[in-house]
């Protein structure tokens, strides 16, 4: 009788069992299936593209109908790298680079100590500082076109009204790059001053408020407090401008079309001008891999370096 009270026992508990199993696998794979949708995304339009370059830079397809591809292997990555315009396009993007980061990380850092209280004055110049990030940047390259405009351009009418002349911001070699590096700068610093505005929130309070017990004054405060404990702040928005800085063409195709001189040819606009100018998709896809790389290089090497200065200071 107690035998067959068992068997009878373990005949229920065995479908409980299968139900409690089919309700942990349908658990374990609920995260795949809600994942499903972004990772199908993520394959069509980020992996799959970055593979379509990787195998256009090792082949060399001539532009005409019934031309046939070559296998070029790491060819095109040595004609993009011997090629004078490219290292031209390469010089003027580290100029650029380094002439728009600083400033624009000194004025976004100015702008968010100026605004960080909340008063009706700092809410007006937190809106003044934000709204050039706000046009796009073609109508700003638009409107800078002709504040650029020698002679009769904003910019020289005022240096007009105390003596000066301009020169010709477009158009010489030797100022047309900074002309755009201005544009930039202004265009930038607001919206990074937004997140110096979130990083001061989480500067100890206490801490500065020992400091000036201490005696330090405004600019010891900044130098040893605040600059450490924005750090982290420091280095997310180097990464995120490093990337807008290398990935930015509009400017370029408004302002100078990469003139005068190559001056102003940018890596991107390189890139841009052998796949749809040239028609050098093997090439154009070598530069794209090349400036990639050099990027992750850069923003990997930006955070470490802010990672171990926190750390030196924590």
């Amino acid at each position: 009788m107690a035998g067959a009270t068992g068997a009878l026992e373990s005949r229920q508990d065995r479908p409980r069992a299968n139900a409690a199993s089919t309700r942990r696998r349908k658990a374990r794979l609920l995260p795949y299936a809600l994942l499903a949708p972004s990772l199908l995304f993520l394959a069509l339009f980020t992996y799959l593209p970055i593979l379509r370059v990787l195998v256009d830079s090792l082949f060399d397809k001539p532009h005409g109908a019934g031309a046939t591809e070559t296998f070029v292997g790491f060819g095109n990555y040595a004609r993009v790298l011997a090629d004078p315009a490219f290292r031209q396009a390469a010089l003027n993007n580290l100029v650029y680079a380094l002439g728009v980061l600083v400033p624009t990380l000194v004025l976004a850092l100015a702008f968010a100590l100026a605004v960080r209280r909340s008063t009706r004055l700092s809410a007006v110049l937190r809106t003044v500082f934000f709204f050039p990030s706000l046009v796009p940047l073609v109508a700003a390259a638009s409107l800078f076109f002709f504040i650029f405009l020698p002679g009769v351009g904003l910019l020289d009418y005022y240096l007009a009204k105390i003596g000066v002349q301009g020169p010709n911001w477009l158009g010489d070699s030797d100022i047309a790059l900074w002309s755009m590096i201005g544009l930039t700068v202004w265009k930038n610093a607001g919206y990074y001053m937004l997140f110096y505005i979130a990083g001061l929130q989480n500067v100890p309070r206490d801490t500065v408020e020992a400091a000036m017990i201490d005696g330090a004054n405004a600019w010891q405060r900044l130098r040893f407090v605040i600059l450490p404990a924005l750090a982290p702040t420091t280095a997310f928005v180097t990464v995120i401008a490093l990337i807008q800085l290398l990935t930015s063409v509009d400017h370029v195709i408004v302002l100078t079309r990469g003139g005068p001189s190559n001056a102003t040819n940018l890596v991107l606009y390189y890139i841009f001008q052998a796949a749809h100018e040239n028609f050098e998709y093997g090439k154009a896809a070598a530069a794209t891999l090349i400036s990639v790389a050099v990027l992750l290089a850069l923003s990997l090497g930006s955070l470490k370096v802010m990672e171990r200065g926190a750390r030196g200071n924590g």
